[in-house]
């Protein structure tokens, strides 16, 4: 086979599989769409009290868990300083969220730490019970190009309904399987204030939510790997 043809060859199959990937994404955001508003309940072992405080309905949810062996108070702590900056899927992730919606990239240095990081975005702490969960929420627009996020005081988020935002709570939480195992857990859950933020909103979580879940698949690894070293070392 000559060069040539070895070239058109790979040519093809690249742009086969450039169309089956596109094809894909596209029934996947459509899917997304139509099942925006139908968020799944949770299971009796995800159920989470301590989240519904702050927002018992939503539009959308997001859960993840990953067994771990290490004790819960390591695992929390592991997931709390994750690095995500260290990951070379969440900075591909990111850089291809600020291309495709226009945002301009921030120079400035942020703190290492998933929990330091978050809050000099401007996520807020809205409760913390120590050695088990953390709650963190912030209300936003997430469709803007250059996304701010502002924190409310924990007994202002529950009623926050300013028009054309968008409500977010995630969680850090840790099940203690025994002394020396315990599950990582962690739950998103977005809610829109009205219409309009609405619609803004499903058209945006259909077409980027794919790299929201990438982010937590991928910095779960890191998380495990991290408590397990820890309790190694110990």
């Amino acid at each position: 086979m000559s060069a040539q043809t070895s070239i058109r060859s790979a040519a093809r199959w690249l742009s086969l599989g450039v169309g089956v990937a596109a094809a894909t994404y596209g029934a996947y955001a459509a899917k997304t769409w139509h099942r925006y508003g139908q968020a799944e309940p949770p299971t009796f072992e995800e159920r989470d009290r301590l989240l519904d405080q702050f927002m018992p309905v939503y539009d959308v949810v997001e859960r993840h868990r990953v067994r771990v062996n290490a004790p819960a108070a390591v695992t929390l702590a592991a997931a709390c300083n994750m690095d995500l900056q260290a990951s070379a899927v969440v900075r591909v992730i990111i850089r291809a969220r600020e291309l495709l919606l226009g945002a301009t990239p921030v120079d400035r240095l942020r703190p290492r730490g998933l929990m330091a990081e978050m809050q000099s975005l401007g996520w807020g702490v809205l409760a913390d019970v120590p050695e088990r969960e953390i709650v963190v929420g912030a209300v936003t627009k997430p469709w803007e190009a250059n996304v701010t996020f502002r924190s409310l005081p924990p007994d202002q988020f529950a009623a926050f309904s300013e028009s054309d935002y968008v409500k977010i709570v995630w969680t850090l939480r840790v099940d203690a399987v025994s002394a020396a195992e315990s599950i990582l857990r962690t739950e998103t859950r977005a809610r829109a204030t009205d219409p309009q933020a609405r619609t803004k909103f499903r058209r945006y979580w259909a077409l980027f939510s794919p790299g929201i879940r990438l982010i937590r698949w991928a910095s779960f690894g890191p998380v495990k790997r991290d408590a397990e070293r820890r309790v190694a070392r110990a």
